[in-house]
């Protein structure tokens, strides 16, 4: 018998084999067979099993996955709730090693495989609209300033609620200051030994103290640190060994130790007890271990707040309200009420709330938060503007175009999500490194405690436990585990400050090892738009200025983009439009109309000979000079007469040829493929110093250079703009797209640079080398820390140097690995670009 089912919640290939382990792991399941990109699950069985059996073995697996059968769709309010939890923060959750790859969780709690704390992911979503609530009253809650309905008071702002993050962080503090108030007495009380004639030992004698530290220690164990204890549980159940493995065992024996040596003394050989009689306790090993470890999960949860700080600077860009104008009247509303095509208005120093255009007024916008340039934007009727940034000292009004989820912003949130969330390749090495990790550790724990109890000095047995759990404790697969992801944050959130957007943390890892780049001309190089570069005169009765207010006018009836570049250079430059008569577009050839009864005409050499004016050798010279550039160039005839000419060419960027010198000078090579005639692209090549060149390249074209590329060994990377580039973008080892060019360019490439232009790939050549050299140093750390810590805490210096490692050093020492890798992972967030 077989069914097929709907299956929600899957995000990974590694939710994908989950899912199917645990579906054929239900009695009488014979095979089951899950399929990712169609969210089914095709069960076959020994005979009919209801659905509900299903769900419960998914439900027991922490509740992330969900199955109903296929034509059945979950109620999407009841989706809702699962993901956005009341109280636990709105995003998703996820861990911060990555275990289980890009798999979300819908409420906070601990990792299945590692036991850390799942972290938040920030959204946009999260950013709740201002709220207003009563002193006196809570339960009054509204969205905007004003007198409460039942006593009349003034409402005060409410105060916005904590992340999942933020109450993690405070849970564990409190929790810790609890675990120290009652670690720090019996820590007293044990290292009182060491004091000559004892003063507590006048007061009390040692097996008395020693109940003390028992009951001290309850509240330690029980409550502040018991968490470790059911994560350690729960990882030798699942056989997900992890640090938390370690504490617990280590931890726990010592605890365990001392309470049966507590109860029945009588039971331990002389060499485990004191000159009173009474067995020697680790009730303060035990304590003080889970406390330091219980301090570095606190500095952990501090500092994972820091590794995201890029996205919720990004968060705080969007504004909560905006102000729209309806029939002419101004009204405030909630930014989650703008829909396309609504009339907002700006006011000077306002965040631009949504994506959208100028239809009144100019001003310039400040970008530098999403596009990394600090030099302000000057903005006119019909350019456009993007939500976060924020407007100079001239109101305008602008109409939506992209709201919500759809914004430059929200978007640019969304892909630091993913990128963050992402695997690089070299964390293959970690996690096969982790994976022998703690089966390893317990081993050389269970040696070292042989080898100590038979060969070690008097007493033999204690040298042999207390050796043993501080080998367990010293040992942290965590370090190892974070040194990746924990880079690849902070790395892809610092990208994203300087504009440039990692869709994954493989581009990064590839973009460091890329030693050659093929761009595209046009709106990759160049601008990307046509752009008048130059206006001249044939006749001495006409000026350069006369000769461009005629073309001005002419071309103000005309819809073809080159009129459109010359009627704008005439608004630069303050031309005055003459009404134009008669108008008419001659196909393939040009304009022509009646200006102050003149008769007019604009266009190519044809234009000329419809009109009937001749173009002499000189001009024709003259314009071949610009036409060998890759220039247009248009001819202006009054009454029979070419008295003018205006050069049109697609203009250079400002940052292109810097940009590719820096990237030459890393020894990249920079090819140019281009869809333009070759006279147009040797020009371009020329004036940025490009030796290799290739024109008139249909997309089959580009995409099978960048394969002859690859197959001859090089790393290639492709950065383009049009639906053209999108075959060799996919197909390269990275693709760039330009954040000016088209959707497609955007969604085939693996990095995006929102300003678009070169400089912004040098950037990502910096942050690629930055980030890898970061991630490096902490596997390094992280590596030459176990492989140094653990036979340090064995005891092999003892026989040379008679040095032993105390477990409460190595609980020390256990945290703060961890809290160094992110703090080094941290020091990204300051790098240059």
């Amino acid at each position: 018998m077989k069914h097929t089912y709907h299956v929600h919640g899957m995000t990974c290939g590694g939710c994908r084999a989950h899912v199917e382990d645990i579906l054929s792991k239900v009695e009488d399941v014979t095979t089951a067979d899950v399929n990712l990109e169609n969210e089914e699950a095709t069960i076959e069985m020994v005979s009919h099993i209801p659905i509900e059996k299903f769900q419960a073995a998914l439900k027991n697996d922490g509740g992330s996955y969900s199955i109903y059968k296929l034509g059945e769709k979950p109620d999407p309010s009841a989706l809702k709730k699962e993901n956005k939890p009341k109280g636990q923060g709105t995003g998703t959750f996820y861990c911060p090693m990555h275990c289980e790859g890009d798999k979300t969780y819908s409420k906070p709690g601990d990792c299945p495989v590692c036991g850390m704390d799942l972290v938040e992911e920030q959204n946009l979503s999260a950013q709740a609209a201002d709220q207003w609530t009563c002193p006196m009253h809570p339960e009054i809650v509204e969205n905007e300033a004003g007198a409460c309905s039942i006593c009349g008071m003034d409402l005060v702002p409410m105060e916005p609620d904590l992340s999942a993050e933020e109450k993690t962080y405070k849970k564990l503090l409190k929790k810790f200051w609890i675990a120290v108030g009652f670690t720090l007495p019996i820590f007293i009380i044990a290292m009182s030994e060491m004091i000559p004639n004892n003063p507590l030992y006048q007061v009390l004698e040692q097996k008395y103290w020693n109940w003390i530290q028992f009951i001290l220690s309850i509240p330690v164990v029980f409550y502040a640190t018991w968490m470790f204890f059911e994560r350690a549980f729960k990882s030798i159940k699942t056989w997900n060994l992890n640090m938390f493995t370690l504490v617990g065992i280590g931890s726990g024996v010592a605890w365990l130790f001392s309470l049966f040596g507590l109860f029945f003394p009588d039971f331990f050989p002389a060499q485990f007890k004191t000159d009173s009689g009474a067995v020697h306790v680790y009730f303060e090993a035990a304590t003080v271990i889970l406390t330091l470890v219980l301090m570095g999960q606190v500095l952990e949860a501090r500092a994972h707040g820091k590794t995201n700080s890029a996205i919720k600077e990004l968060l705080k860009l969007a504004p909560n309200k905006a102000i729209k104008v309806v029939d002419g009247e101004e009204v405030e509303v909630s930014i989650d009420k703008i829909e396309v095509n609504d009339i907002l208005k700006v006011k000077p120093g306002d965040k631009i709330p949504v994506d959208g255009s100028l239809t009144e007024g100019e001003s310039t916008i400040d970008e530098s938060m999403i596009s990394g340039e600090p030099i302000p934007v000057s903005k006119a009727v019909g350019d456009t503007v993007s939500s976060g940034t924020i407007n100079g000292n001239q109101s305008f009004l602008m109409k939506a175009e992209k709201v919500g989820s759809d914004t430059l912003l929200s978007q640019i949130i969304q892909m630091v999500n993913d990128a963050s969330r992402s695997r690089a390749p070299i964390q293959k090495l970690a996690d096969t490194v982790s994976g022998y990790f703690v089966p390893i550790v317990v081993i050389i724990a269970v040696i070292t405690f042989v080898v100590w109890s038979m060969w070690g000095p008097d007493p033999a047995y204690v040298y042999a436990l207390v050796n043993a759990i501080a080998v367990l404790i010293i040992a942290c697969p965590c370090a190892l585990g974070l040194a990746t992801p924990m880079s690849i944050m902070v790395g892809v959130g610092r990208g994203a400050q300087n504009g440039v957007l990692i869709k994954n943390a493989e581009a990064l890892e590839k973009m460091d090892k890329v030693d050659v780049l093929i761009i595209d001309k046009t709106g990759t190089i160049t601008e990307g738009k046509p752009t008048v570069e130059k206006v001249g005169s044939f006749s001495t009765d006409y000026s350069d200025e006369k000769i461009l207010q005629y073309i001005s006018s002419i071309n103000k009836n005309s819809e073809h983009p080159l009129a459109e570049a010359t009627v704008q250079y005439g608004k630069e430059q303050n031309t005055e439009i003459i009404k134009a008569e008669d108008f008419n577009a001659v196909t393939g050839k040009g304009v022509e109309a009646k200006i102050e009864n003149k008769k007019v005409a604009l266009g190519n050499p044809k234009m000329m000979e419809h009109a009937g004016a001749e173009i002499t050798s000189e001009m024709h010279d003259e314009a071949q000079t610009f036409q060998k550039q890759g220039k247009t160039v248009s001819f202006l005839s009054i009454d029979n007469i070419v008295v003018g000419y205006v050069v049109i060419g697609d203009k250079i960027k400002p940052t292109s040829a810097k940009a590719i010198k820096e990237l030459q000078d890393k020894g990249i090579d920079v090819i140019m493929l281009t869809g333009d005639n070759y006279d147009t692209a040797q020009a371009v090549a020329t004036e940025l110093n490009l030796a290799d060149f290739k024109a008139s390249m249909l997309p089959e074209d580009k995409l099978k250079e960048v394969e002859t590329l690859q197959n001859n060994g090089r790393i290639v990377a492709m950065a383009g703009d049009g639906i053209n580039d999108a075959p060799a973008l996919a197909k390269s080892d990275v693709g760039i797209a330009m954040g000016t060019g088209t959707d497609v360019a955007i969604e085939s490439a693996m990095i995006t640079l929102v300003k678009g232009d070169l400089q912004g790939i040098v950037k990502a050549r910096h942050l690629s080398d930055a980030v890898m050299k970061n991630i490096k140093q902490n596997l390094f750390f992280a590596l030459i820390y176990n492989t140094l810590g653990v036979p340090i805490a064995a005891g092999v210096l003892f026989p040379i140097f008679g040095l032993l490692l105390s477990p409460m050093i190595a609980a020390l020492a256990m945290s703060f690995s961890s809290v160094s890798v992110i703090a080094n992972a941290l020091r990204l967030r300051t790098v240059k670009l």
